[in-house]
């Protein structure tokens, strides 16, 4: 993992004799990109493997011909070269071609002075592909569907509005490390389809 640093919300510095770069999601050139732009956290180094053992399909998907390990973290890295873990790759929202990362709406949400926790997964859609719905712990009874996507629609692209609606949830479902248990939020969605 990347070495600590006193800015606790970041993971930190690549550790010594290791290369780091965040490259676009689809950019067939794997360029890497520069601070406060997000991607895909790509590394380089001693502590790497070498791969999956008796696995060439993982490999390939894993490690390039150059050496880079794809982790599949959504991450980006600031001025001072630390970096900061947002996202899996896995979990993107792929709406009308653009990569919508969950987290993201995620801290909208949580910005709301009415909403305690929310969790966004993709949902399918027959013409965009997938579109982001929300799953909301309110802490206003009073508060609407409508007043939440109003509040989302001010802040984000319009690919990237809550297209898929919102429902309340008594808790958003998370495993021991508070990690949001996306899955479970998917399966309830289809379970009411």
């Amino acid at each position: 993992s990347l070495l600590g640093s006193q800015n606790y919300a970041s993971v930190g510095f690549p550790p010594p004799d290791t290369e780091a770069k965040i490259v676009l999601v689809g950019d067939e050139e794997n360029r890497g990109v520069g601070p406060n732009i997000s991607g895909e956290l790509w590394v380089r180094g001693p502590q790497v493997m070498k791969g999956y053992h008796n696995n060439d399909t993982a490999t390939n998907n894993t490690l390039t011909s150059e050496g880079w390990l794809k982790t599949g973290d959504i991450a980006h890295y600031d001025e001072n070269f630390e970096f900061y873990i947002t996202d899996r790759l896995k979990e993107l929202i792929k709406v009308k071609g653009f990569q919508v990362p969950p987290a993201e709406l995620e801290e909208v949400l949580r910005d709301h002075p009415d909403i305690a926790d929310a969790a966004v997964i993709g949902i399918p859609h027959k013409t965009s592909g997938e579109v982001p719905r929300a799953y909301v712990v309110s802490k206003n009874p009073e508060l609407t569907e409508k007043e939440i996507k109003d509040f989302v629609k001010e802040k984000v692209a319009e690919y990237k509005r809550l297209d898929g609606g919102v429902e309340f949830i008594d808790a958003i479902p998370k495993n021991a490390t508070g990690k949001i248990l996306r899955r479970d939020l998917k399966d309830r969605f289809e379970a009411s389809t």
